[in-house]
Formats: C-alpha cells, structure tokens, sequence
C-alpha cells in the first residue's frame, strides 16, 4: 500500500462542557464534508493520554511553552498523497466558507495550531497493521520539535535514519513510524509512531535501549538538543474513526 506523502495535523484543546456537542458534530459533519474532496485519503482523530512516562532522565525534553499555543489533548490528521493537497484551498480559506453554525463549533477549539507537513522517511514496525485499517493505528505517538540548531539538523534526520526508525521495528506493537518534515506550521518536525495499543508502547519502547549504552547515549545527546511543541510527544487513542 502507497504511504501517504502529505499531512495535515491539528493539535487543540476543548472545554469539558463543550466536548459532547462538539464531537457530535467534528465526527458527523465537519470530518465527512472535508473527505468529499477526493485528494484526502483519510482522516484520523485522537485524544491525548494524561501522564505519559517518555524514555530518558526526566527533565531531558524541552518545550516551547509561551510563543504557541499550548492545545494537545486532541489530535486531528488528514492524509493525503500531496502536502500541496491542504494549502489549495488554504485552512482559512476553508473555514473562511463555513455556516455560522460551523464556525461557531469551531470557536470550541482552544490553544489550536497547525502543520502541514510531508513525509521524510519511514520504517515498518514489528507487526503489520491490518488491510481494512483506515489511515493509522488506533494508538499513536506523536511528537513535534524543531532541533537547537541548524547545525544539528544533519545529526537528526540521520540519527532517525540509522538508529531510531530500524530500531522500531524490533519492537512488538510497533506497526510502524514516519518521520516528517513541515512546509508550514511551528514545528519543522514530526515523528509518529504508530501503536497496536498504549499498554504494547508502554511495556516495549520506554527501555528498549537500555541493551545499547553507545545507541542510548546519542539519544541522549539529540534528544536534549530539541524544543517541542506544549505536550509533545503525545501519547494518544483514536477516537475516530472507530475500526471494526
């Protein structure tokens, strides 16, 4: 199956009273309309986990906690074979178009950004996510940085290459990770895991490093170097759609 090679990611909060009426119609209405333009495959929608546990000596991630907004317990993607797919028409222009009544659901999101991004590189994961599954797993991790430096860009992206994406395929759950790259958005980078449930992510990734001190070490080192966006890397369940 073609990998998508275009995304468009949302991050954002909503208030607990307006949770209910505004699921009800992102899932029935809003998600449906988007899908009618045949140039996106598929839309995923995620909820963030609370007290997530990351690899590493706490304090080793950074964040960028006062120049964006800080939104990230609801994870909204689209994917689509062009990242070119989400700026014709533009975000704005889209909802630019919208009913009142559309545009004040949409007022529910707080703290909301964007990214559009495209797809860097890829890895398989230890396991293979069934054919009828729709965009991706029902568990994903989800973070998004930029690195320190421009100086630190090439030890990243070949950190990922060599290291941290074949490494993923060892590890039972893992169905796979993409790393990403932005062409519009606060962060110029993404790396998604896809899971087949939290509990495998949790009993498999946290220490799969400790059996390589060398590999563990150089994490260590370009980890330290990143800036993340408020809560990233999110741990988070999908919401919808739900796979039979």
């Amino acid at each position: 199956m073609k990998i998508e090679n275009g995304y468009l990611i949302h991050w954002y909060n909503i208030d607990q009273e307006n949770e209910h009426n505004y699921l009800n119609w992102l899932h029935n209405s809003y998600i449906p309309k988007r899908l009618m333009d045949k140039r996106i495959r598929w839309c995923c929608h995620y909820r963030s986990f609370n007290d997530v546990k990351h690899p590493g000596e706490s304090g080793r991630l950074s964040h960028d906690k006062s120049s964006i907004p800080n939104g990230d317990r609801y994870i909204l993607i689209f994917g689509a074979d062009e990242p070119s797919v989400f700026v014709d028409p533009t975000i704005g222009e889209i909802h630019e178009q919208l009913s009142m009544n559309d545009k004040s659901m949409l007022s529910y999101r707080k703290g909301e950004r964007y990214n559009i991004m495209t797809l860097e590189s890829h890895g398989e994961g230890a396991v293979s996510k069934t054919k009828n599954t729709i965009g991706l797993a029902d568990c994903i991790q989800l973070g998004n940085f930029n690195s320190g430096s421009y100086l630190d860009e090439d030890e990243l992206s070949q950190w990922y290459v060599k290291w941290r994406i074949p490494s993923m395929k060892k590890l039972q759950g893992c169905l796979g990770v993409r790393k990403l790259i932005s062409i519009s958005g606060w962060a110029k980078h993404a790396i998604l895991y896809e899971w087949s449930s939290a509990e495998h992510r949790n009993n498999n990734f946290l220490e799969h490093e400790l059996y390589n001190p060398k590999m563990e070490a150089w994490t260590d080192r370009v980890v330290r170097k990143l800036v993340h966006a408020p809560g990233s890397p999110n741990l988070a369940e999908k919401i919808w759609p739900i796979d039979d």
